[in-house]
């Protein structure tokens, strides 16, 4: 059925009066331009990468045959295209998204082009880290100047780039501080587009790359005490769990709310990594140089991230009542009492195993009470996830093991039954 098409069969019959068949055309019709002016973006920027790679490509097919000068001017070439570009755009289709985006998305690989071929042309000494450092530094105007998302997601991935090359590609490591500075400055484009064009594809990438980057950077603090990072961790996921529990994110969908994702599946893989003995037998035999634990940047990672984690739980209970909370918001609370019970007691292993199964089986509640399948199966899922790790687990006989796999398998063939049971009670 094209609902388009019958709008006059619909009036004829007295169905929609004129005044709504008018209404229904302009919003079928503003729906259609919205998706032809995505698609127009879309290949806009596309298009500007791939000439922009041309370019390149045809330059170093013909490199070494250029003179010094003639090197000089075909690196500068790409720049001041892009150039060009960006200014014909800012006075002749500013309002134009395609154009807009296409044209930054140019001169910000235009921007790295003539940086390393001016290096290359000229033995400038120099590392990556110090290049994608001035490459994201030159371009971080391009997002303000240009009010360009594509140029605030490339800069994300190069300032991520940044401090994984500085901290952990690059031997001897060096603290990426400047990380955190040049992350901050990213926000308030982020604000903006949050409140301009909150359902745009370009604010769910943000929503995605954004606590990914923070993920990946957490670990370039890490250092003597290294053990605190793992709290730390949990304070981040868990933080980042409770962003996505914020109105503005849970009125959009699951699939483009990246906080709440992240901070579920992180704070569930970490539990199940550390049900394991392995790192408790580890941190009983650490001796902590306590006089430096509390000045160590690792300790004030966890710290900082712990107490941003209390003051958003304590935002969204303002918000919600106390059973609205999700278990997964408060693991990081009190995975830090048994962090604590770990340093000096086995006890602790037990406690994370407990943990994970109370999770589940409160998820599973929580799907059966909201009537949803996906909910249910993934309780099924992380209590399945248990067994499998504990499968592993050479203090268990194979007898144990086996009970285990068959309870679960049981487990989500009843559950998953009896909730289609419930839906359909004549089935």
């Amino acid at each position: 059925m094209n609902l388009v098409k019958d709008i006059p069969e619909l009036i004829n019959a007295g169905v929609i009066s004129p005044e709504t068949a008018g209404k229904i055309r302009d919003y079928y019709g503003e729906k259609g331009g919205q998706s032809t002016n995505r698609l127009f973006v879309v290949f806009g920027i596309l298009g500007a990468i791939l000439v922009g790679l041309g370019i390149i490509l045809l330059l170093a097919h013909n490199w070494d045959e250029f003179s010094r000068t003639a090197k000089t001017c075909w690196a500068f070439l790409p720049l001041l295209i892009g150039q060009v570009l960006c200014g014909f755009v800012l006075i002749k289709k500013p309002e134009s998204v395609a154009w807009r985006e296409s044209g930054t998305a140019f001169l910000f690989f235009a921007v790295g082009a003539s940086i390393s071929l001016v290096s290359q042309i000229y033995h400038m000494p120099g590392d990556l880290g110090l290049f994608l450092l001035t490459w994201m530094l030159l371009c971080l105007p391009l997002i303000y100047v240009m009010k360009s998302s594509i140029a605030s997601l490339l800069y994300l991935i190069g300032i991520t780039c940044y401090a994984a090359e500085t901290s952990y590609w690059t031997y001897p490591a060096t603290e990426s501080y400047s990380y955190w500075i040049l992350l901050l400055t990213i926000l308030p484009h982020y604000n903006l587009l949050s409140k301009t064009n909150p359902e745009s594809n370009f604010m769910v990438f943000h929503n995605w790359i954004i606590p990914l980057s923070v993920v990946i950077a957490l670990g370039t603090v890490a250092g003597q005490t290294d053990e605190l990072m793992v709290p730390a961790y949990f304070s981040l996921f868990g933080l980042i769990y409770l962003i996505g529990e914020l109105d503005f994110f849970t009125r959009q969908r699951p699939a483009n709310n990246g906080y709440k994702v992240l901070g579920l599946v992180g704070t569930i893989v970490m539990l199940l990594t550390f049900s394991f003995d392995w790192f408790w037998e580890h941190l009983r035999k650490e001796d902590f140089p306590w006089n430096e634990v509390f000045t160590s940047p690792e300790f004030l990672a966890a710290f900082l991230l712990t107490l941003s984690g209390i003051g958003l739980l304590v935002i969204n209970l303002k918000n919600s009542s106390l059973t609205d909370i999700k278990p997964i918001g408060v693991v990081f609370l009190l995975f830090i009492v048994i962090f604590i019970i770990g340093l000096s007691s086995s006890l602790s292993v037990v406690l994370v195993n407990i943990l994970v199964f109370a999770i589940g089986m409160l998820t599973i509640r929580d799907g059966a009470r909201r009537n949803n399948l996906g909910i249910l199966n993934l309780g099924l899922l992380i209590i399945a996830a248990l067994v499998v790790c504990r499968f592993f687990d050479t203090n268990l006989s194979f007898i144990i093991r086996g009970g285990l796999f068959v309870s679960v398998g049981i487990g989500f063939m009843a559950t998953n039954y009896w909730m289609l049971k419930k839906r359909n009670p004549n089935g």
